[in-house]
């Protein structure tokens, strides 16, 4: 048996966290969230990274105050994020646009990019190092909404961390802030995509009534037999390249082959999963696929709407009809989850929240999907190239409350991988 790879050690000097404001004056006002922002689902901070090779095309260049400057021209558009969460009646989330601005860490890392090696996948090692959590900054309310680090290597590299507030963006809304930093970077004067707020559009109707099935809320009891001991857990990262997607596929029916590859690895990953855990027979087990809703409306959202526009859509089976049916049956109730979305079925949502106080989504026997791929991380540059790794920086990202329960494998945003999403 090989002996377990040397952890990586290495030091980082960091400065002391300063604030980054917008570089031209914009508004103080309070902006509501919409009802689908402010779900306790999505009150949590995600953790994204981005490694950088050296390129000597920018070696005059000083990254930390290249991201600096695009930052504080990019914070003019999108000027909410520069504010601060203040939560009214009814546990209702308000932005005040306040323009104090958002975290930012200069470091520098006595390590090479090769150094990292295999490392660059989820965990990432001594995540806590290249993304620092400023004490006091991590809370919901009152606090920056955005922190962001950019570490320099000794080889040239350089490490892009952040931490965002999960309820003023989804992925979507994320990649087009970032895509305006890089277009800021690169000598624009304003994003190609405009930032539009307008989260009214995903306010609760009045009066609220809910009119689909939302399992994804159930209230279910959690008892120990559901929960595998977290000794028996690792966390791991498994990359499918091509001929597995490939070999995967061809388990599926013949009608369902044509199936996109999140759909095909989801149902087999669901599978596998459930065989693996041993439940009773007759345990209802549940897969959570995240949907972006934003083409389920007609018309559909304004481009530049960058609040959260998912949907936690529910299928559910006993452990023995997962485990005895083949790959076609998880993948069959996978497809219909996602179809289940539609914009009745999100407007639905927002007024669950509000009659039932913003619950959060059960992870009762349950396994969270969510594809990653389309936040386009991987193509994230900010002038040393695309980055050699880009995507979620450690597991239990959409639900810290439940890290104790669960086994995320990932498939991360990596160069010249073909598959990427995140499970939980």
């Amino acid at each position: 048996m090989a002996a377990p790879p040397t952890p990586l050690v290495f030091k980082v000097t960091r400065r002391e966290p300063v604030l980054i404001t917008p570089s031209e004056p914009t508004p103080h006002e309070l902006k509501p969230l919409s009802d689908i922002d402010d779900q306790d689902g999505l009150r949590v901070q995600i953790p994204i990274i981005c490694f950088y090779s050296y390129d000597p095309a920018m070696k005059r260049r000083d990254p930390v105050q290249v991201i600096k400057e695009a930052l504080a021209k990019t914070l003019v558009f999108f000027y909410p994020l520069a504010g601060r969460l203040r939560e009214g009646p009814g546990r209702k989330l308000s932005v005040e646009c306040t323009g104090e601005g958002v975290l930012f860490i200069e470091a520098d890392a006595d390590a090479t990019l090769e150094q990292f090696g295999d490392a660059l996948y989820p965990p990432i090692p001594c995540l806590e190092d290249l993304l620092f959590d400023v004490p006091g900054s991590g809370e919901m309310i009152n606090c920056p909404l955005l922190l962001i680090q950019v570490t320099r290597l000794r080889c040239g590299g350089i490490v892009f961390a952040l931490r965002l507030n999960h309820t003023m963006s989804d992925a979507t809304g994320l990649n087009q802030f970032l895509s305006a930093m890089c277009e800021m970077v690169h000598g624009a004067q304003t994003p190609s995509i405009q930032p539009v707020w307008e989260r009214h559009i995903l306010m609760a109707r009045n009066p609220p009534q809910v009119t689909c099935s939302h399992h994804e809320y159930d209230q279910l009891a959690d008892t120990a037999a559901d929960n595998v001991p977290l000794s028996m857990k690792t966390h791991r990262s498994f990359f499918f390249g091509p001929a597995d997607i490939s070999a995967i596929r061809g388990l599926a029916p013949p009608h369902l082959r044509h199936c996109s590859t999140f759909d095909v690895l989801t149902a087999f990953l669901w599978r596998c999963r459930t065989i693996a855990l041993q439940p009773n027979p007759n345990d209802e087990m549940r897969i959570i696929v995240i949907v972006n809703a934003r083409n389920r409306f007609n018309p559909p959202l304004p481009r530049g709407y960058y609040g959260n526009c998912t949907a936690y859509s529910v299928a559910m089976a006993t452990a023995g009809e997962i485990s005895r049916n083949s790959l076609g049956f998880t993948l069959g109730l996978v497809r219909k989850a996602k179809a289940n979305v539609t914009e009745e079925y999100m407007r639905s949502v927002a007024d669950l929240m509000v009659i039932k106080g913003r619950p959060w989504y059960t992870m009762v026997r349950s396994y969270l999907v969510s594809n990653v791929t389309r936040a386009m991380l991987a193509e994230m540059n900010f002038g040393w190239g695309k980055p050699k790794f880009a995507g979620p920086a450690k597991g239990n990202v959409r639900n810290q409350m439940a890290a104790a329960m669960l086994n995320p494998p990932y498939l991360p945003c990596r160069e010249n991988n073909c598959s990427s999403f995140e499970m939980i």
